[in-house]
């Protein structure tokens, strides 16, 4: 049995801090909720902060998250990743993240979330940022509403 449905789905990525502030978990959040709402699958590195929190916004809305994990075991996913991903390649992962993603909200986040914005880049995917790296190429939103939008746009 071929369920293509998915596959049809746009995929966007979430990245940011593990240690954000709580506003930044708060828009984590809401971006994960609007990213279901509006039939996209999540894509993050599936560990805590804005990783959990989008993963969590997006299971309460009733979307579809994927987690692609630094470690080698599956069970270090946060509870609210649907699919999580071992890959065993420690912070290589960040590339994995970006390229399996048609674009990229990112949200705080330290030197981790700079080397998935650099990779995102790289691979020519667009780049929303909130609260975060005000750099080149990091178009910057002010609200999770803006920044999904952003996303999702053209990709249909």
């Amino acid at each position: 049995m071929k369920n293509i449905g998915f596959r049809s789905r746009p995929r966007v990525a979430v990245i940011g801090g593990n240690n954000p502030d709580s506003e930044s978990l708060k828009l984590a959040s809401r971006v994960g909720q609007l990213l279901a709402e509006k039939g996209a699958i999540l894509i993050c590195g599936g560990l805590g902060g804005v990783m959990e929190a989008a993963a969590k916004g997006s299971r309460q809305a009733g979307g579809l998250s994927i987690g692609i994990l630094p470690g080698t075991d599956f069970s270090e996913a946060n509870e609210f990743i649907d699919i999580p991903i071992a890959t065993g390649i420690g912070y290589n992962r960040n590339s994995m993240v970006v390229l399996n993603a048609q674009a990229v909200i990112a949200i705080d986040g330290e030197f981790g979330t700079l080397s998935e914005i650099a990779f995102a880049r790289i691979f020519g995917k667009k780049v929303i940022g909130l609260k975060t790296w005000e750099i080149k190429g990091v178009i910057p939103v002010w609200t999770p509403e803006e920044a999904v939008n952003l996303a999702l746009e053209g990709l249909d």
